[in-house]
């Protein structure tokens, strides 16, 4: 073992800062044992240094980020701060001053991680970003190094645990969106503005970035098609219940059929509940990755917290050492396919519409007269009478209009076979111009079937 120990700057201390500087600190033999080198925690850049952090040494903190990366002795950078700049600036400088960079920063990764990969191997160094997905799961290395031989065709994923809190207490509990959020903010699984969760943003960087490694091909977080989970009802809950589904946030990633171009989505859908997916409750992220020779495969975990996210952290710096003493570097970027990034009209799949329409007779006829003008295939229909005072739905032939008063107004459920999803918008537009339908309720994907 070499005696001069290498040098980690850590750029911000918050929760997952602060504990990675815990880990290193009570872990220093065990990490010097795996690397074969001791490690020594060189320099903590923070904003405000006077705030007190349990365990952190104040003789390591700075508020110059940008002399800490380029001071040259340094041989790993851990970057925990967030957001694109100064951070893209503070990793390329150090890269510049031969420092590989360990980093959790989603967002940048997926708007700018081409760029940064190739300053990297500029530099003749690492870029590494386990934590930037997921947290605790490992995922993007064995997506990079275990499946490297295989060829992934589809990532399909809970990537969000405050979105997953979210629609798990609305399907368990019977609650609206609105009293879900709550409960979510007041455990902290819900920042304060949760809108990067709720909308989708989290989750449209996770899939960028797993879609990339996972089909060698360049995606940003521009190429995913995104949708928030702000507008989901009690009322879709309780659908898909009654399909034998449940509504959860997804991360979709998936070669076309014709493995010519790929897609990247964000969105609610619903999936069945006999898939792997459907039983993952609270806070927890799952993601299900379907290759040819390896089959289905399925990661679970904690996908954020202090600790899990640098444990994830703490695996990408013992690699970096590791590469650092063999005076090597690891798996960089592979986006040598290239194929293109099509837009979500081409995407195919079943859709669950809800239809508040006049309760009449020849009502459904009309419904039905669009859908087929469009090429979009019915399975099933379900309706309700809001005339009726309660009571579950009717038949198909009694929703039609078979006996029940005019004037009225009915809930009309669709659920098609797959279709494209521009054919899908298309029928949407044409029915909100028929005078029988009062309003579209709600548009819902069904996957992982």
């Amino acid at each position: 073992m070499r005696t001069r120990p290498l040098k980690v700057a850590l750029l911000g201390c918050g929760v997952v800062g602060s504990e990675v500087t815990r880990i290193l600190t009570t872990q220093a033999d065990d990490l010097a044992a795996r690397i074969g080198a001791p490690v020594e925690l060189a320099g903590i850049a923070v904003r405000r240094p006077h705030r007190v952090r349990e365990g952190v040494p104040a003789e390591l903190l700075t508020t110059d980020a940008t002399a800490l990366v380029k001071r040259g002795d340094i041989d790993v950078v851990v970057e925990v701060i967030g957001g694109i700049e100064p951070v893209r600036t503070l990793i390329t400088t150090a890269f510049e001053h031969g420092a590989s960079v360990v980093s959790a920063n989603k967002a940048l990764l997926a708007a700018d991680g081409a760029n940064l990969h190739a300053r990297a191997v500029e530099n003749g160094v690492d870029l590494y970003y386990e934590a930037a997905v997921a947290g605790a799961i490992p995922l993007i290395r064995p997506l990079r190094e275990s499946l490297a031989g295989d060829k992934v065709n589809r990532v399909l994923g809970i990537v969000n645990g405050t979105t997953n809190f979210i629609l798990d207490k609305m399907d368990s509990t019977g609650a609206g969106y609105s009293e879900a959020l709550d409960e979510a903010t007041a455990l902290g699984y819900a920042e304060a503005d949760p809108t990067a969760d709720v909308e989708g943003f989290d989750a449209a960087a996770k899939a960028a970035i797993l879609a990339g490694i996972a089909f060698h091909t360049r995606v940003t977080i521009d190429d995913v098609h995104r949708e928030g989970l702000t507008e989901v009802t009690a009322g879709d809950i309780a659908s898909a219940r009654k399909m034998g589904c449940i509504v959860k946030m997804l991360a979709i990633c998936e070669r076309s059929a014709d493995g010519r171009s790929v897609t990247a989505r964000v969105h609610p859908a619903m999936i069945p509940l006999s898939h792997p997916l459907a039983s993952v409750r609270e806070a927890y992220n799952a993601v299900f990755v379907e290759a040819e020779a390896a089959g289905r495969l399925m990661f679970y975990g904690r996908g954020a917290g202090g600790a899990p996210t640098a444990s994830a952290v703490l695996g990408d710096l013992v690699a970096a050492c590791r590469n650092k003493l063999a005076a090597t570097t690891g798996a960089g970027e592979s986006a040598y396919a290239q194929l293109p990034v099509s837009p979500m009209g081409d995407v195919v799949t079943r859709y669950h519409i809800s239809l508040d329409v006049a309760d009449k007779p020849g009502v459904l006829a009309q419904v039905a007269t669009v859908f087929a003008e469009h090429g979009v295939s019915i399975d099933t229909v379900r309706q309700q009478s809001r005339n009726q005072g309660g009571g579950d739905e009717g038949a198909v032939e009694q929703g039609a209009g078979g006996g029940r008063r005019e004037g009225g107004e009915a809930s009309l459920v669709v659920v098609t076979h797959r279709a494209q999803d521009a054919a899908l918008s298309a029928t949407v537009s044409s029915l909100r111009k028929l005078d029988t339908v009062r309003g579209v309720a709600s548009i819902m994907r069904v996957e992982g079937e």
